[in-house]
């Protein structure tokens, strides 16, 4: 039995959907109303020692963060309580009852200063959120060589059909309304079903193993603004560029690179993210 700690999120949601699509099943934690028989409640803003783990829970992935780097570095404190302090008492919790955990995390923990970075690259995260992210691997990494059940997956960014900014922008090009779109700002976009598919594995094997999982490039989100303009078939005037730096973004949200050596999981599960543009392309 698999165990999703953060069903509503997005690759929460989409994990289960997975994991359930291909015949087996799988348990959800939610903060919100229990609704449904395989909803479990959870919320990191409680005591993690009351939480009881469902005897049938082989694998479980941690799915919980504050994930976006404005909140990270606006309230440090507040984000480390959920991001590093009840993530670790949680992960704690299943390796004393022997349950395989798979820890997501973010190429945040790299500099972003090379491309393809491999996955036993020194750690060097340069936000707030790529160090808690950087905290919690370090804690990890030494259960892992004591024999923990631990594995940690880190990504790039996921991108999912109906993703809000580029439905906004689609929506405004259309509209031929013009579009702010970061020169400084890069991205290796990699789709949610082959995250999804990669979780699933991961917890089947059940390997003290660090994955990656990027696309193979690194597109600037104006090269993107461009692409959609081009597919669409308006005037690429429309898309203005901006600087990222210089419109306040936090620090670490402008890595010159976000692509990790993703060889692991291309040659154990055969699964290669496309490049950018067919993955935009497709959403």
């Amino acid at each position: 039995m698999f165990l999703i700690i953060g069903g509503n999120s997005e690759i929460g949601s989409a994990t289960a959907g997975f994991i359930r699509a291909r015949g087996a099943d799988a348990l959800t934690t939610t903060r919100r109303p229990v609704l449904e028989r395989s909803e479990i409640p959870l919320n990191f803003s409680s005591p993690i020692c009351d939480f009881k783990i469902p005897e049938c829970v082989t694998s479980a992935c941690v799915c919980v963060a504050v994930a976006r780097l404005t909140a990270c570095q606006a309230d440090p404190k507040g984000s480390a309580d959920v991001n590093v302090r009840q993530t670790l008492a949680l992960i704690d919790t299943f390796v004393r009852r022997g349950v395989y955990t798979l820890f997501l995390s973010s190429n945040q923990v790299f500099s972003g200063f090379a491309a393809h970075t491999p996955p036993g690259a020194p750690l060097s995260p340069v936000s707030e959120y790529g160090r808690q992210k950087a905290e919690v691997e370090h804690v990890l990494q030494q259960r892992m060589t004591t024999g923990a059940p631990i594995g940690v997956l880190r990504l790039a960014k996921v991108v999912s059909p109906g993703m809000p900014l580029i439905k906004t922008w689609i929506s405004e090009l259309i509209a031929e309304r013009p579009i702010k779109a970061f020169t400084d700002m890069t991205m290796a976009p990699v789709p949610i079903d082959i995250v999804a598919k990669s979780i699933m594995h991961m917890m089947e094997d059940r390997l003290p193993i660090i994955a990656q999982l990027s696309g193979p490039r690194d597109v600037a989100y104006s090269d993107i603004g461009d692409f959609l303009a081009k597919r669409i078939g308006v005037d690429p005037s429309l898309v203005r560029p901006i600087s990222a730096l210089e419109s306040g973004m936090p620090e670490g949200a402008t890595p010159s690179h976000t692509t990790l050596d993703s060889s692991y999981i291309l040659e154990r599960y055969g699964l290669a993210v496309p490049d950018a543009f067919d993955v935009i392309d497709k959403l």
